[in-house]
């Protein structure tokens, strides 16, 4: 965000057929033009088709991989043609099938699955679309494909027909077969051209490649979408994500990749994933870089002992047995699914795996989990969301993704930090696998500054942190841990949970052995994560908080009453310095800080404020100087004088009182997040609602005043 701090959709809507390529855009064309498309482009040529992104993408990528206007138009005529004239939609089967017959050879799009039919030793094809079955395949060709043996692959096909007077013998014959994903890539071409992105701008192509506007998300917010692209990049990464429906939880295993399978939590049997005792034929994490399931939450849910018991030992162990054989798989597994209450509910009745299967409900399967993405800061999928920047053309990051599997960064932290020294096996693995995930995706030569690293790590620990402490509320024979590291120096830097700085009396409440263990927070106050809570106006509190407090990106629970008020009130002189009061919803910030201040004061006082901010000059002069003057002619009425000064020299922003009080705002009043724009969201009512940025606030005494 830059330092004008605005929000997309403030600013009059400039919006056109061909959006206006922004810097990172021509940078991304100029460094790896050829493997990039505009991510708007899937939603035009889709139409009703209805196929994964990858595929829509690999067209795309073949046709209008360009930043060229012409060449984009022409891509996106011919990819339209090829969907018109190759795609085969299921209420339009009979007719391709004609077509066939009568050309005698014709070219589909279509999901092909592949089954090996043991009493004639021959493999054969099922097409999902054009509803053909028992088609011949050569066997060079299964080999070459083997995930056609499982959930099946989108293709292209030639098909053709040849009509025998033999019952037996299947008309249809499988001319070619082409998997729609790429075949080779430069690994080291990828590596060179990373490195003329500085760190934001690679976040945000990568941000962009998920199909995502960058503007639209903080820093966490976008790291929480990266730890999705996990299981792509590492072996065996165990993850599960819980949240509010509609926050895109599944898109990306169902679209993203064609190395991923989505399949629903109802549908999981062990033949399916693991093995087939009957034939000995391997399930779904043999052949996957990632098995997701879908809908997993539900806590009335029947499940499979059986499958719970093979699925813990192949996350804790990467292995299963078949009969007396014991395998090995390299599939990530993902659980995404639906929470029905909200976080303090959950942590005052139950713990955050509350909406799991009773089967799954298990300390030892829940010790498998790597990462717990809190899916309740995850915004829910808006329109405005989307990207129409660009990013990678999905099967090119795929392959990518898919290539650096076989590296390790892992280690690359610790020779600046050092995890605690209580921090079990399980729980340094967890760390370790989502550290080393989060360097490939960000930094995949493994070259970080030591602030880089620590962010990282300090994100990877907080993910586990997050399952360990849930597992406390469940196992009371688990033994509670201090996470956090120390640094070179030896100074310990205590990790929190964004739940636990929002919610502390909750999430501490029903932890076993809280009596036995000092929490890091106790130990080391100024390296703690404060919490949202500041001493309420009606309480008798005998001195004010001095001090800096810090505040997460998304945490909820924050408001000015709470925030602010306690240091203004009973001031008659206030002097706001903000050089950002610029767009509508800055406006609106201050105006919600002056009806807190009218609210507070008798009706019959009045008070001064004076904002001291920046002079807007150009096209939206007019429109800053009538915002400004509807605030001060409002204020009036409830016994505000309200001033502004111009100081173009300024940059700091704060707020002093006549009562000795200063408060240094690390980004002003512009502390909330955008929300959806709903008049029925919560948020547009009470502040507290609202999820806002991370930034800092100190107070300082600098008077006598009565404090």
């Amino acid at each position: 965000m830059t330092d004008t701090q605005n929000h997309p959709g403030d600013e009059p809507d400039a919006t056109t057929s061909t959006p206006q390529q922004s810097d990172l855009d021509y940078k991304i064309n100029l460094l790896f033009g050829g493997s990039v498309v505009r991510k708007d482009l899937v939603k035009a040529v889709k139409g009703n088709a209805i196929v994964p992104s990858y595929v829509l993408e690999y067209l795309l990528g073949q046709y209008a991989a360009s930043d060229d206007e012409a060449t984009i138009q022409a891509g996106i005529d011919a990819v339209r043609k090829i969907l018109a004239d190759h795609y085969v939609h299921r209420n339009e089967s009979e007719l391709v099938k004609s077509t066939i017959r009568e050309k005698g050879r014709h070219r589909i799009i279509d999901k092909v699955t592949v089954t090996l039919n043991d009493k004639q030793d021959v493999y054969q094809a099922s097409f999902a679309n054009l509803g053909l079955s028992g088609v011949i395949v050569e066997p060079a060709t299964v080999k070459a494909n083997p995930k056609l043996l499982v959930g099946g692959v989108w293709c292209i096909c030639d098909i053709e027909y040849f009509h025998s007077d033999d019952a037996r013998v299947v008309p249809w014959i499988l001319g070619s077969l082409k998997p729609i994903q790429m075949s080779s890539f430069d690994y080291e071409g990828y590596l060179e051209s990373r490195l003329g992105f500085n760190t934001e701008e690679w976040i945000d192509l990568l941000i962009q490649s998920i199909g995502f506007n960058p503007e639209m998300f903080g820093r966490r917010a976008k790291l929480l979408q990266l730890v999705r692209l996990i299981p792509f990049v590492e072996r065996n990464y165990n993850l599960v994500e819980l949240g509010p429906k509609g926050t895109g939880k599944s898109h990306i295993y169902s679209e993203f990749s064609p190395h991923g399978m989505l399949i629903s939590g109802g549908e999981v049997t062990v033949p399916k994933l693991f093995v087939n005792n009957a034939n000995g034929r391997i399930g779904l994490v043999g052949y996957w870089d990632v098995v997701a399931f879908d809908e997993f939450a539900g806590k009335k849910k029947r499940t499979d002992k059986a499958l719970v018991d093979i699925m813990k030992n192949y996350m804790a162990n990467k292995s299963f047995s078949r009969g007396v054989e014991t395998l090995g798989a390299e599939a990530s597994m993902v659980f995404v699914g639906n929470t029905s209450h909200n976080v303090p509910y959950m942590l005052k009745h139950s713990d955050l795996f509350d909406e799991l299967p009773e089967s799954y409900h298990d300390s030892a399967y829940l010790d498998r989990l790597h990462f717990y993405i809190p899916g309740w800061e995850v915004d829910t999928i808006r329109s405005e969301m989307f990207s129409a920047g660009y990013g990678f053309v999905v099967d090119y990051i795929a392959e990518v993704l898919r290539s650096m599997r076989n590296t390790d960064y892992s280690d690359r932290y610790q020779q600046h930090f050092t995890l605690g020294s209580d921090i079990s096996t399980r729980d340094r693995d967890g760390i370790h696998k989502t550290f080393s995930g989060l360097m490939k995706l960000i930094y995949p030569d493994g070259k970080a500054t030591p602030a880089e690293i620590e962010e990282l790590l300090r994100f990877a620990v907080e993910g586990r942190k997050r399952v360990k402490d849930q597992i406390l509320r469940i196992d009371s024979t688990m033994a509670a841990v201090n996470f956090g590291y120390s640094d070179k120096t030896g100074t310990w830097h205590g990790v929190t949970t964004l739940e636990q700085d929002e919610y502390p009396d909750y999430y501490q409440a029903r932890s076993p052995r809280t009596d036995d263990v000092v929490s890091t927070d106790e130990v080391d106050a100024t390296d703690a994560e404060p919490t949202a809570t500041v001493q309420p106006s009606n309480a008798q509190a005998p001195q004010l908080f001095e001090g800096h407090r810090e505040f997460q990106e998304n945490q909820r629970g924050v408001s000015y009453e709470a925030l602010l008020m306690p240091y203004l009130r009973g001031a008659s002189d206030i002097t706001i310095f903000d050089p950002y009061i610029r767009l509508p919803h800055q406006g609106r910030n201050l105006v919600d800080l002056l009806a807190l201040l009218a609210a507070s004061k008798d009706p019959a006082d009045e008070i001064t404020v004076t904002l001291v901010t920046k002079e807007v000059r150009g096209e939206y002069e007019q429109q800053h100087l009538l915002m400004l003057k509807d605030i001060q002619d409002s204020a009036a009425t409830a016994g505000i004088q309200f001033t502004v000064t111009w100081d173009d020299t300024i940059h700091d922003r704060s707020i002093r009182t006549d009562r000795g009080w200063k408060l240094l705002l690390g980004r002003g009043l512009d502390i909330f997040q955008k929300g959806s724009g709903s008049p029925y969201d919560l948020g547009s009512r009470r502040q507290e609602f609202r999820q806002v940025f991370a930034f800092g606030i100190t107070y300082i005494n600098e008077g006598d005043g009565d404090s």
